[in-house]
């Protein structure tokens, strides 16, 4: 019988950043839909999905990164982790799933090495280019390890030919964006650059972003229009910035409409997070990536260089960045608009959609072995 049919249980197993949780929550609104049961597992700190999925069951473990700090730290996280996979373990064998599914990150660390133990089907989905430390540790466990690019790198080569590429989920009104089209601005008209550094914002664009402005011709300085996430206590010196050297500014420190942000965007300023990447793929924008330089394994410019290569963006590392060269760059997209279109075409095409139904079905065993392999 059917996964559907049966309505069998699912245990998705995610915590920390949203960069694992919104794909968790993806997932089990696809599997909801799909008459499955879900369950989310996560580390005692985790919040869940929140009361807009009340079907899904949370439970909490212990569970603490072991990475950093100093030995008191990694044993305290070891213990932590030693005693989330005992919570686990007793869990899973209560709830029975017929399978798990681990979203990276050390909050999943105990629960997917549980559902080994207990024999569950074990699949993982990594979000970034580079494969985060959880997953390599778990892969070689997993039944199935979904990938959200094309050739993802740090597996262990016996790892490879379990990899699927399914894609990183998107919210619809993301992807809605994409379907839209992009359109150069018409004469007269804005040139409409955003500017974003994921949901905490980036410090480091207060200043080089503005100053890098500064330095464009007075006409492009006039046709442009600045739209820029800003941390709170450098709002107004950042919008002082702009209004020094004539140009329109939008900031605030955090954008409740970035779809329509989006939408109306040009160019876009930004991190490489892979929420992000993905987002800017589904949404067809052209894109300046800027990896966060302290990400951990630098998985940020490894996301950067796949969307780069793709002809969707560019890679400007933030090491090597200056408002003299940023303003170049600049300048050279705005007096070359062919460049953003083709490469808002070619981020487009580099998207992977439908990735929550992708990664329903490969949990769900539907995907077909031709399939297996497609991303080593």
């Amino acid at each position: 019988m059917s996964m559907h049919k049966q309505g069998k249980l699912v245990v998705l197993a995610a915590g920390g950043t949203g960069g694992h949780m919104f794909p968790a929550r993806a997932l089990a609104e696809e599997l909801l839909q799909r008459d499955c049961r879900v369950a989310l597992v996560t580390d005692s700190r985790g919040g869940g999905f929140g009361d807009s999925l009340p079907q899904v069951e949370t439970h909490f473990i212990s569970a603490t990164a072991i990475l950093g700090g100093g030995l008191l730290h990694k044993a305290r996280g070891a213990l932590n982790l030693a005693l989330g996979y005992l919570q686990a373990r007793r869990l899973l064998r209560r709830l029975k799933p017929s399978a798990a599914v681990g979203f990276g990150g050390y909050a999943s660390v105990p629960t997917m090495l549980a559902a080994s133990a207990v024999g569950s089907r074990v699949v993982l989905h990594e979000q970034n280019q580079v494969v985060g430390r959880a997953n390599r540790m778990l892969a070689r466990r997993a039944d199935a390890i979904a990938s959200s690019f094309p050739q993802p790198s740090g597996l262990d080569p016996n790892a490879e030919n379990r990899v699927v590429l399914t894609g990183n989920p998107v919210r619809a009104d993301i992807a809605a964006v994409g379907e839209q089209g992009y359109r150069l601005p018409a004469e007269k008209t804005p040139f409409v650059l955003l500017v974003t550094g994921g949901s905490q914002g980036a410090q480091a664009f207060n200043e080089l972003i503005p100053a890098a402005v500064a330095q464009l011709p007075q006409a492009l300085r006039e046709q442009l229009e600045v739209v820029q996430q800003v941390r709170g206590d450098a709002l107004e010196s950042v919008a002082s910035h702009y209004k020094e050297c004539g140009v329109n500014c939008t900031v605030q420190t955090f954008f409740q409409d970035m779809p329509q942000r989006l939408a109306a965007a040009h160019l876009v300023v930004c991190r490489a997070g892979a929420s992000t990447v993905t987002e800017l793929a589904a949404a067809g924008r052209p894109a300046i990536y800027v990896p966060y330089p302290f990400a951990a394994d630098d998985h940020q410019t490894g996301n950067a260089q796949a969307m780069a290569e793709a002809g969707g963006g560019w890679l400007m590392p933030q090491r090597t960045l200056t408002a003299e060269n940023l303003a170049e760059k600049l300048k050279g997209l705005m007096e070359t608009p062919n460049l953003l279109e083709e490469a808002a075409h070619r981020a487009r095409d580099a998207a992977v959609m439908g990735a929550a139904a992708r990664l329903a079905d490969l949990v769900c065993d539907q995907q077909g072995d031709q399939d297996r392999g497609e991303a080593a």
